[in-house]
């Protein structure tokens, strides 16, 4: 894990960088430069008009970088994955459509399109899903300041998608292009930004998997979302709390061997009482886990059943936290094996539309795997499966339903590749 690799300074030998400072002069020349071009190509049309919010945000974000970081510009390996799998996405639509004789510029203004859209619909779909574990404050400036610290992590994969077609059905009808064709073009690409992505996902210690035995299994400092979670849940005591039952603190699982198995807890324990705390939830059991475990005092549980009471001794905090199944590499090579596969069928479709639903077909499958191993995602709506699971669902009977569209339609592309791979 490495969620902060660096800080900018804001000067350097005294000269400012960032706010009225070095780059907001290169950003008015060169956004200037940009804008008179792209007036005297194509005059003030949708093209024109595309550049003006994405400059604006630019030069908001050079003045406004300094009072919401004032000791410096963190570099986060969150952040600099994702602008990494942008940048390769947009490199590898622009190559494909220059293959298939497309003009390289609309990538370029669609991409600020799916930027936009996606990065919205991902962090919307991460805030409603972890609302009440991460966003609600007292505070409205906390609360916001929370929900708009999306380079710290917190992108949802279905969300991007979900707002990354909004954003994209805005593009054609306002351009005049065939949407299954564009779909098709750029579907390779987002699964490339996918896989890059998820390595940010290691580098922040999001999206973890659960407990591992394995040799390639992986640990996270204190500071660590992982770790975090397993001290919430009472893993560092040797029982883990089940996540599925929210309204009460019930314990899924006991370590064998553990001092928690010595002491006589059992799965289908319900908790009452920690220490002098009484608890009714599960957050609130996990508030007082948390607060205890920094007390380093001996844990006194108290359960629903007879009455049981046990104490358990305090827990020395570990170095590093318990192994995990490195869930975030496991879903880069999934995106890598996928972006292949769909770039390499591209030459071969028959019909627009069947590269997107390749995807609408094997993704949802691999991900709903890939959730059975991940611990960051409680079950949902009485299902039993987490939300990205009861989506997979969702998005599989959508693809079921776009081949029944698609293998009605004549074998006809938009745009034939000019290549064979």
């Amino acid at each position: 894990m490495c969620s902060e690799l660096f800080r900018i300074p804001y000067s350097w030998a005294g000269v400012p960088i960032f706010g009225f400072g070095v780059l907001l002069a290169v950003w008015a020349i060169a956004g200037l430069s940009s804008l008179g071009l792209s007036i005297r190509r194509h005059g003030w049309n949708a093209e024109t008009w595309g550049l003006v919010p994405l400059l604006a945000l630019t030069g908001a974000a050079i003045l406004w970088l300094p009072k919401l970081f004032p000791d410096g510009l963190p570099i986060r390996g969150y952040g600099l994955m994702v602008l990494l799998g942008v940048v390769s996405g947009i490199a590898l639509a622009t190559y494909r459509a220059r293959q298939v004789g497309l003009n390289h510029e609309i990538i370029w203004s669609l991409a600020f399109w799916l930027f936009i859209g996606g990065i919205l619909g991902a962090r919307l779909f991460y805030v409603i899903e972890y609302w009440d574990q991460r966003f609600r404050s007292d505070s409205l400036a906390t609360t916001i300041f929370r929900v708009l610290d999306f380079p710290e992590g917190g992108l949802v994969i279905y969300g991007a998608l979900l707002g990354g077609a909004v954003a994209t059905i805005a593009f054609v009808r306002k351009h005049h292009l065939p949407l299954l064709a564009l779909a098709d073009l750029i579907t390779p690409s987002m699964l490339v930004g996918l896989a890059l992505g998820r390595i940010g996902c290691l580098l922040n210690g999001c999206c973890y998997g659960g407990p591992s035995t394995l040799p390639w299994a992986v640990t996270f400092p204190p500071t660590s979302p992982p770790y975090l979670d397993q001290v919430a849940n009472g893993e560092m005591y040797g029982f883990r709390l089940d996540v599925d039952h929210p309204q009460r603190p019930t314990i899924e699982y006991v370590e064998p061997a553990s001092a928690a198995s010595t002491a006589g807890l059992a799965a289908g324990d319900v908790i009452t009482r920690i220490n002098s705390d009484s608890v009714f939830s599960l957050v609130e059991a996990q508030q007082v886990l948390m607060q205890e475990f920094s007390t380093h005092e001996p844990l006194k549980l108290q359960f629903a059943k007879d009455d049981k009471r046990v104490e358990l001794a305090a827990a020395d905090p570990p170095a590093r936290s318990r192994p995990v199944h490195p869930a975030q590499v496991y879903s880069a090579i999934d995106a890598a094996l996928l972006a292949w596969f769909l770039w390499a069928y591209y030459p071969f479709r028959r019909r627009d539309g069947e590269v997107i639903a390749l995807l609408l077909t094997i993704h949802p499958i691999s991900r709903f795997m890939l959730e059975i191993i991940r611990t960051d995602e409680p079950a949902v709506w009485g299902t039993g499966l987490s939300i990205s699971q009861n989506i997979s669902i969702l998005i599989f009977v959508v693809a079921v339903g776009v081949w029944v569209y698609l293998l009605k339609q004549p074998r006809r592309v938009a745009w034939p590749a000019q290549v064979a791979s």
